[in-house]
């Protein structure tokens, strides 16, 4: 490779990885500005953590990213790092450091880069942008509205309105697969083809695993309850165990509190959702909307995560990806108002002192100015 062709290859970035400049630039902090404001309305706190921990942190007993998902190296001092797949253990690991003897809720909000590895894009980037809050130390139901009615405002202060927010319960299918004896590599791998809705293959991975046809059925009947509050009714007469019986009462809680904000239209009931992401363990949720085919946001309920870190606390969150946001705007032809355009002057040696009289005053009443020498 000659030194013109070295210079054309620096130009290009890594695959996984884009430049966002000009009127784009602008959209994406305008709408990152509104989330935010909706955030801070709620009296969420930002938060700022490092781009890179200790891989303990991710670590998969802690139940987040696969290790081999995760950008890793090494210090100066041999120490393993890795670069952040996903605020929520970084939260928790803050919470537990800063606020130890804390015993109220605390809340966070932020925003930043996310890093991941993966091995097929498929349209997807390796570093994204996200913003997310987490509502910490506080387990009740009120908490978990508290969490969905955010998001719903935050993604209307972006912009969209057509999107709902779809609700279930991981604790649902963890009292199916207790009360039917799965084993835990059965579980895991089932837990990652419902998650994925790919119920064929979750139907195949129970009959080789030995589950005679009836108790198959009943083992993924939860992909039946998707719809409104009243697929709850029909949820929880099919419920055999307590803990899934437990699960259906607290998303009914849960939709009788979101009532109270305003909120039914916007909602769906999911008892077939689940996560890749082990630490959940109660209430999750998504929002989806029309033009993209990923979620426009995640979360749900970590009590046990916090406790890997030290600190025994409930805590509920969720994650906006910004860069999916923004593609379903464009897709919807949702128009992001910016700042306008700066305005030139163009000046000489003699009338720069005027021109610089005339820049500053506009730029007093909010109005972008460049200078420009007259040619």
């Amino acid at each position: 490779m000659n030194r013109q062709e070295e210079e054309r290859a620096l130009l290009h970035t890594p695959e996984g990885v884009r430049d966002v400049y000009g009127k784009e630039w602008k959209e994406k902090r305008a709408v990152m500005s509104r989330i935010l404001r909706e955030m801070t309305l709620y009296g969420y706190e930002e938060l700022q953590t490092p781009s890179f921990e200790f891989s303990d942190v991710f670590s998969r007993e802690i139940g987040t990213t696969p290790s081999r998902e995760l950008y890793r190296f090494f210090d100066r001092e041999g120490e393993t790092l890795s670069l952040r797949p996903d605020f929520t253990p970084s939260c928790a690991r803050c919470a537990a450091k800063y606020y130890m003897e804390e015993s109220g809720p605390i809340r966070f909000c932020y925003q930043g880069s996310a890093f991941l590895n993966r091995s097929s894009l498929q349209g997807k980037l390796r570093e994204s942008t996200q913003t997310g809050v987490e509502l910490i130390g506080d387990g009740s139901v009120f908490a978990d509205a508290e969490a969905i009615a955010l998001l719903i405002h935050a993604l209307q202060s972006a912009g969209l309105r057509n999107f709902c927010v779809s609700i279930g319960n991981a604790d649902y299918f963890r009292g199916v697969w207790e009360a039917a004896g799965l084993d835990g590599t059965t579980e895991a791998a089932l837990r990652e083809l419902i998650s994925g809705k790919n119920f064929f293959a979750a139907e195949k991975l129970l009959e080789e695993a030995g589950v005679a046809g009836e108790e198959r059925e009943r083992l993924l009947r939860g992909s039946d309850f998707i719809g409104t509050a009243e697929t709850l009714d029909e949820a929880a007469a099919s419920a055999d165990n307590p803990r899934s019986q437990r699960a259906v009462e607290r998303l009914r809680a849960v939709c009788r509190v979101l009532r109270e904000y305003g909120f039914d239209e916007e909602l769906r009931f999911d008892l077939s959702m689940l996560s890749n992401y082990n630490y959940y363990t109660g209430i999750i949720f998504r929002g989806f909307t029309y033009g993209v085919g990923d979620a426009v946001a995640s979360g749900g309920r970590y009590d046990t995560l916090l406790a890997r870190f030290g600190k025994a606390a409930p805590a509920i969150g969720f994650m906006i990806p910004v860069d999916t946001l923004l593609e379903a705007l464009r897709r919807q032809r949702i128009s992001v108002p910016v700042p306008g355009e700066a305005v030139r002057l163009l000046y000489t040696e003699e009338t720069f002192s005027e021109k610089l009289r005339e820049a500053e005053k506009l730029r007093a009443g909010g109005q972008p100015v460049v200078l420009e020498p007259a040619h």
